[in-house]
């Protein structure tokens, strides 16, 4: 897959990061993203080193990201049962009626 560097803009760093042609609006709001949840732990004035700030973040992206997988694996078996239960209900009335002899 061909890739372009994309400047990207992280806490008023400016980095050049490689990127696959048609992503660059994915990875500048990543970015985005990344820089606006970085600044705001660093105004709560909870954390004290950047470092402390960065391994929050990344722990709270982590967080997430695990419960959105989660989320979806949970979804994804409600809608195979919904699909299952749909499955029968059509079989059903495409079935021929039985006959009473």
């Amino acid at each position: 897959m061909t890739q372009r560097t994309v400047e990207i803009n992280v806490l008023d760093r400016k980095l050049k990061v490689a990127c696959p042609i048609g992503q660059e609006s994915a990875l500048l709001s990543a970015a985005a993203e990344l820089s606006d949840r970085l600044t705001n732990l660093r105004n709560s004035k909870s954390i004290a080193t950047p470092e402390q700030t960065l391994l929050m973040t990344a722990l709270n992206l982590s967080n997430e990201l695990l419960l959105t997988k989660q989320k979806l694996k949970t979804e994804k078996e409600e809608n195979k049962q919904k699909i299952a239960l749909l499955q029968s209900t059509i079989e059903q009335a495409l079935a021929p009626a039985k006959k009473h002899a």
